[in-house]
């Protein structure tokens, strides 16, 4: 989280907008709050991308699908603007840090159990996204936040409607998106993709989640070497435990037809509940902190910076009149 700068909008909508949260390949990716004191993500798209129509188009239509996503393990999409000088989708703020910053940079990978119930939640939110006609396309560990209480996952900013028929949907073949490292052989090949796409990108992440590594190499192995793995090797399982290495293997199959459904992974990971936090204690008390740091993220200074909020204009002050002078 950073601060705004100066070239900065301070209010998007209604929202206001409090911190920095980061910038993806769409755009810039602000913390906000709305006017009833919602924390809220606004998501801003390019200049570039603006410009085009038809991709004002598939935005419009990729918001009205991601609204239709409902339950407890994704971001809500709560508000947009598809036709302002600059388009922006508000979604519902996930208190949590990523996957990516858990595993790479501040805890290392998660012991068995946590990994186990990740896939869990991990895999009810791929049914609800699933459910509302679309394809994630780019889940990886920076799109994975962490909670207390459980995964979430966000950013269906790339999401593409699935294909109904012959011109209907957004999923078009020979479209490449997604990041390098947690793609499906089929997103590398330009195919069309179902949501068996998504799960060998699931079975990616969850690797990830239990290394600090894909299943095809290191982050920083270079991104034609990453694809061509994906696309023509079978992926390294080395060092997982058993029960995880099954689960990852069943879902990093090349052909789609042979990778278990969502159905099949929610009966396998399922757990009851055993009043244990699913997350180690030093991570627990790590998403406190970050609790802590959304909670000083507000900034008062931005609240004259919208119309709405500042002074009203007051009657012209009125001069005193002149005093009478005293009779002879």
């Amino acid at each position: 989280m950073d601060p705004l700068t100066p070239q900065d909008p301070r209010y998007i909508g209604d929202y206001r907008l409090l911190a920095r949260l980061g910038e993806g390949g769409m755009g810039q990716v602000y913390l906000a709050r709305s006017d009833r004191g919602r924390t809220v993500a606004v998501k801003t798209i390019r200049a570039e991308l603006a410009r085009e129509e038809d991709f004002r188009r598939r935005f419009a239509l990729e918001i009205t699908a991601a609204r239709r996503v409902g339950g407890r393990w994704t971001a809500p999409v709560l508000d947009a603007d598809t036709e302002a000088a600059t388009p922006w989708v508000a979604t519902g703020y996930i208190a949590g840090p990523s996957l990516h910053e858990v595993v790479g940079r501040d805890f290392g990978p998660l012991p068995e159990r946590s990994v186990l119930l990740l896939a869990n939640g991990l895999t009810l939110a791929l049914r609800d996204i699933h459910t509302a006609g679309l394809v994630h396309r780019d889940l990886k560990p920076s799109n994975v936040l962490l909670t207390i209480d459980g995964p979430r996952v966000i950013d269906f900013g790339i999401a593409r409607a699935l294909e109904a028929g012959p011109g209907d949907g957004l999923t078009r073949t020979g479209a490449t998106v997604g990041s390098p490292g947690f793609m499906s052989p089929e997103q590398i090949r330009g195919e069309r993709l179902t949501p068996a796409s998504d799960v060998f990108c699931l079975g990616s992440v969850l690797a990830y989640a239990a290394t600090g590594r894909t299943p095809y190499g290191a982050l920083d192995s270079g991104a034609h070497i990453l694809l061509f793995r994906i696309a023509e090797e079978e992926p390294d399982l080395g060092g997982l435990p058993e029960r995880i290495r099954g689960l990852i293997a069943a879902t990093l199959a090349k052909d789609p037809a042979a990778r278990p459904t969502l159905e099949d992974l929610e009966r396998y990971t399922a757990a009851g509940p055993d009043g244990e936090p699913w997350l180690p204690g030093a991570l627990v008390a790590q998403l406190g902190r970050h609790a802590v740091q959304l909670l000083d993220s507000e900034d008062p200074r931005s609240r004259v910076d919208h119309p709405a909020v500042r002074p009203a204009a007051g009657p012209a002050p009125q001069s005193a009149p002149a005093p009478t002078p005293p009779a002879p």
